[in-house]
Order: C-alpha cells, then sequence, then structure tokens
C-alpha cells in the first residue's frame, strides 16, 4: 500500500522524525558549551599543569613525569592510598547498612514510615560540609554533649581519627544508599517470593539464588558511589581533622596553598589527576551497572 504522495506507509513519518531530529540537536549547544567551559578548560589546564615542570634556578617550563612521579612516592602516595582505604571502608559499610535500612522500609506496611525515612534520606544525602564536622564536634568531640556524658574520653575515644571519620561520613552514605536501593527493592516482584514458597524455598534460598542476583546492579553501583562520594569529600574532614587523617584531598589543598618546594608547585595538578583517574575507574564500573539496574526503575 502507498499514500497518496506515492510513498510507502512510514516514509514522510520518518522523514519527518529525522527532520525533528535533526532540528532538535541546536537545543543542545547551551549545554555543550557550558561543559566545555565549566569542565574542559580545566580539564586541559590541569592536564598541561600536571605534566609541566619549572626549573628552580632558571625558571623555564618543560614537559616532563617527574610531577606524576613525585605524586606516586613518600607522602603523596599514603595519602592516595589513605583516602582509598578511607573510601572503601566507608562504602561496604555503607552499603551494608543502607541495604538493609532499605528493604526494612519497603517491606513496612505504613506508608508513612516509607515516606518519612525517604524524604529525610533525600536530605541527610545531601547535608555535609563544615555544617556536618561542627554537628558532629559538638556532639562526640572532646568536648561535645554525648561525650562527656557518657565519658567517652575516659575510654580512649576520639573522633578525629580514621574511624571517627568513617562514622561521620557514614551519616550521608547510609541516606544516599537507601535512595539508591529502594526503587531496585521495588522491583522485586512479589509473584517471585510467591513462587519460590511455593517451591519449597526458604526466605534464604529466595534471597541467594533471586533477590540478590536481581539486585547485585544496584548494589555494587551505589557501593561504587559511595566510594566516589568519600573519596572525593574535602570539607567535612578539613573542618574536623584537619591533618590528622592523611588525604589526597587535603594535601592538594596544602600543596595549593604554596606549601610545597620551589620547583613543585605544580604537585597539587599531578594529585588531581591521579584523584581524576581513579575516579574514572570508579564511574567505569559504576555506569554499565547504573544501566543494568535502570530497568527496575521503570
Amino acid at each position: 500500500m502507498v499514500s497518496i504522495t506515492g510513498e510507502p506507509p512510514g516514509t514522510a513519518a520518518a522523514r519527518r522524525g529525522g527532520r525533528t531530529r535533526s532540528a532538535d540537536w541546536p537545543a543542545a549547544v547551551p549545554l555543550l558549551a557550558f561543559t566545555a567551559l565549566a569542565f574542559g578548560i580545566p580539564a586541559v589546564a590541569l592536564l598541561l599543569g600536571a605534566f609541566t615542570v619549572r626549573d628552580p634556578q632558571t625558571r623555564a617550563s618543560a614537559f616532563s613525569t617527574a610531577n606524576l612521579s613525585e605524586s606516586l612516592q613518600g607522602n603523596y602516595l599514603n595519602t592516595l592510598v589513605s583516602s582509598v582505604q578511607l573510601s572503601a571502608v566507608v562504602a561496604l559499610l555503607g552499603a551494608a547498612c543502607g541495604a538493609f535500612l532499605a528493604q526494612a522500609v519497603v517491606a513496612s506496611r505504613f506508608r508513612a514510615l516509607r515516606e518519612s525515612v525517604l524524604t529525610a534520606s533525600g536530605v541527610l544525602a545531601n547535608f555535609g560540609g563544615v555544617p556536618l564536622a561542627f554537628t558532629w564536634v559538638a556532639t562526640l568531640g572532646n568536648s561535645g554533649v554525648v561525650t562527656q556524658a557518657l565519658g567517652l574520653d575516659s575510654h580512649g575515644w576520639s573522633l578525629y581519627t580514621f574511624w571517627g571519620l568513617v562514622l561521620v561520613y557514614l551519616y550521608f552514605s547510609i541516606p544516599l544508599m537507601v535512595l539508591v536501593m529502594v526503587p531496585a527493592m521495588d522491583g522485586l516482584k512479589a509473584q517471585w517470593r510467591e513462587a519460590a514458597s511455593n517451591s519449597g524455598a526458604t526466605a534464604w534460598q529466595y534471597w541467594r539464588h533471586v533477590g540478590v542476583p536481581v539486585l547485585a546492579p544496584a548494589l555494587l553501583g551505589g557501593t561504587v558511589l559511595l566510594f566516589g562520594g568519600a573519596f572525593a569529600a574535602y570539607a567535612t574532614a578539613r573542618a574536623m581533622v584537619g591533618s590528622t587523617v592523611p588525604l589526597v584531598t587535603l594535601q592538594i589543598a596544602d600543596a595549593l596553598t604554596g606549601d610545597v618546594l620551589i620547583g613543585h608547585e605544580n604537585i597539587a595538578l599531578a594529585l588531581s589527576l591521579d584523584m581524576i583517574i581513579v575516579a574514572g575507574l570508579v564511574m567505569a564500573v559504576y555506569l554499565p551497572l547504573q544501566r543494568r539496574s535502570s530497568r527496575w526503575l521503570r
């Protein structure tokens, strides 16, 4: 069958769709321009600076990988490793606690509880920086209300340690994991549990062979997301622990303020490039997992 214009059915619609798609792309130009200005120019400047070394005597600049080599040695390497360790601990603990809390919310029969938990999670997941540090210092610091009331300082408690920082980071990591896992857990159909029960499967067998495999992309993706959030955090750690806990973000800030030797001014850019590489590896894992788990959000 052909149309009155002599074209096969759908040809005109396809042509109109093609024109529509080709006519829509200019609308993305402002976004692309903003992205190029906000991310492209700083990225190019960072790359150029990371591979530029300035001679302290002649002040001449030369292309070299010395900055990157130095950023992976000594105290700089310790800060990078410490940041990775902190982020890994926060990601694993936050993922486990957040997943169990999300399951409790999904299984609850009280709609008000679900809405209140999700609302609180949305707020707490974005609560960070200096206000978060001040809240914890006032509560569990050396002179904090809870510390003095329970005499925690006499038992060796200190908030200004590696594990104290882990506790603070979990404050916004667990709510973020709840927000990631609740939509995925909503995708677990009741029929699957009923079918497993009718087949004689226990609750453990259901989660082992059905629930966990289905939720695996969301679980792993959420864990990677928590890792990235903890790895990039700066203001909370700066305000709370200072230089007590070695972190690469704090080291970069010190290098940018001039706390380096002459001729090593670009070490901060090299450390930033190290962070970008780690973050890129994290996102390379997260994005495929996020695409796989997105089908449960439909």
